[in-house]
């Protein structure tokens, strides 16, 4: 039996000028995002389409969440593996390309993670867990375009005194642009 986790957002306008959405140019595309409990997202549309480029849009929320899911399943997959990282960042990219009916989609997302872990043995493994991490990640899974990684491994320099001069990392793999790709 299937286990299912169920959620709950609350969207709401915050854009109406006084004339409601009378013409395109006549209302905000300001909203904000909220969840019982948590703080609210202030919302809006990509630039492109007449939003506020202070508030985040949901092309960078759908960008963000891939990213998270896949650090989180990435985290979970390098523990049960007996991989410590120590330090994890990602910076992604994403391409949505715009159809002429004025509607579009998204036509791949790349994940460039870069992960430092601390045992120099583990490299090739702890990039396997990218692969892992891909499969695990409920978000990746329900997406219709390609979500590709570029991880970066590394190791952490050992502790100062640890070794003579505290040198830099040990040992480091790139992964070539695409190798982790589901």
């Amino acid at each position: 039996m299937a286990l299912e986790h169920h959620y709950a957002v609350a969207v709401r306008w915050s854009g109406n000028r006084g004339t409601g959405t009378s013409g395109y140019r006549d209302y905000g595309r300001d909203h904000t995002v909220s969840a019982a409990g948590k703080h609210e997202i202030a919302g809006s549309a990509d630039p492109s389409f007449r939003g506020d480029r202070d508030r985040w849009n949901p092309e960078e929320l759908l960008l963000t969440s891939l990213s998270q899911c896949h650090m989180l399943s990435y985290l979970h997959a390098a523990t049960t593996a007996g991989v410590t990282v120590v330090d994890y960042a990602d910076d992604a990219v994403g391409t949505m390309a715009q159809t002429p009916d004025g509607g579009g989609h998204f036509t791949s997302v790349t994940l460039r993670p870069r992960v430092v872990i601390t045992d120099a043995s583990q490299l090739a493994l702890a990039e396997e867990l990218h692969r892992e991490a891909q499969r695990m990640c409920f978000i990746a899974s329900s997406v219709n375009f390609p979500v590709g990684h570029e991880p970066q491994i590394t190791v952490a320099a050992p502790a100062a005194g640890a070794a003579a001069g505290g040198a830099e990392a040990t040992g480091s793999a790139t992964a070539a642009p695409g190798a982790a790709s589901a």
